[in-house]
């Protein structure tokens, strides 16, 4: 009886061939998934404003920040938490593909300073960084939940060996012995996925009346919370982290989860429980 699975899939879906002299391009699951997070979550935001009645003029400016706070975020915080010396040797390996370090934290991060920016350029919209961020954030747990699987996808981050019967044995990873290791991305993935139908329950519950900074607040203690719980599952990604007590994600958690439940406590003295976007926002229809 086999008490593991075999995970062969390729990280490519197909290959563009070579046209003009230019090529072959491959494509890749994970790029597939982070452009489809990004697609949906647009969606998503749109929704969310048409049932609070505000113009959707501003959302391509708004995911146009999203992506950029997101992949600038991400990089840098890999290169600064991981590879700082990296970074300060050759800083233009940050823009430059291919994207193969990413991290949450360093995500995290960019989007709170990119809306932060948002929100002071919208100001008497009624746009105000809590408002925004408390709605985005549905979006970003959702791209969250899509990274991680096309991390599956692309055999990496893998977890620690495992006697369980869903282990999975990633024949595409040389890093690590080809044996049964706990697919921790696969766990990110769920419990992300979970926190996007938590959040939309949250938001459904009071609309425009959403306390501030709840949202954000819930966001941050459920994925840093189990990013903490989940490391000690994972294999460690860089060298120096075998020399700690905890690695680099689980030391990163540790403020994130203390400035969500910051947020939480802080949204309880809301007034009356009503966040920003109860304000009457004159509004212009799109049609």
């Amino acid at each position: 009886m086999i008490s593991y699975i075999l995970w062969d899939a390729s990280p490519e879906i197909f290959t563009i061939p070579e046209v003009f002299g230019l090529g072959p391009f491959p494509v890749r699951w994970y790029g597939l998934l982070f452009a489809l997070g990004f697609l949906i979550g647009q969606q998503i935001v749109i929704y969310i404003f048409k049932k609070e009645g505000r113009s959707l003029e501003d959302i391509d400016s708004l995911t146009l920040i999203m992506v950029l706070s997101i992949v600038i975020g991400a990089r840098v915080g890999h290169f600064l938490f991981y590879e700082p010396e990296t970074l300060f040797r050759n800083p233009l390996e940050v823009i430059i593909p291919p994207y193969s370090g990413l991290a949450s934290h360093g995500a995290a991060i960019g989007v709170i300073i990119g809306l932060w920016l948002y929100a002071r350029s919208r100001r008497g919209t009624g746009q105000t960084f809590f408002y925004v961020i408390d709605r985005i954030i549905i979006t970003v747990a959702l791209g969250g939940a899509f990274i991680r699987f096309g991390n599956l996808m692309n055999s990496e981050i893998v977890g620690k060996p495992t006697d369980l019967p869903w282990g999975f044995v990633f024949l595409h990873n040389t890093e690590f012995r080809q044996i049964p290791r706990h697919p921790a991305q696969l766990y990110e993935s769920i419990s992300c996925f979970i926190l996007v139908f938590v959040l939309c329950w949250i938001w459904n519950k009071y609309k425009a009346a959403t306390p501030r900074g709840l949202m954000v607040g819930v966001f941050l203690v459920w994925v840093f919370t189990l990013r903490f719980l989940h490391e000690f599952l994972k294999e460690n990604q860089e060298a120096f982290e075998n020399n700690y007590a905890l690695n680099m994600g689980q030391i990163l958690s540790i403020p994130a989860v203390l400035l969500g439940i910051y947020f939480i406590v802080q949204s309880r003295k809301d007034p009356l429980q009503q966040g920003e976007g109860s304000q009457h926002i004159p509004v212009r229809h799109n049609r």
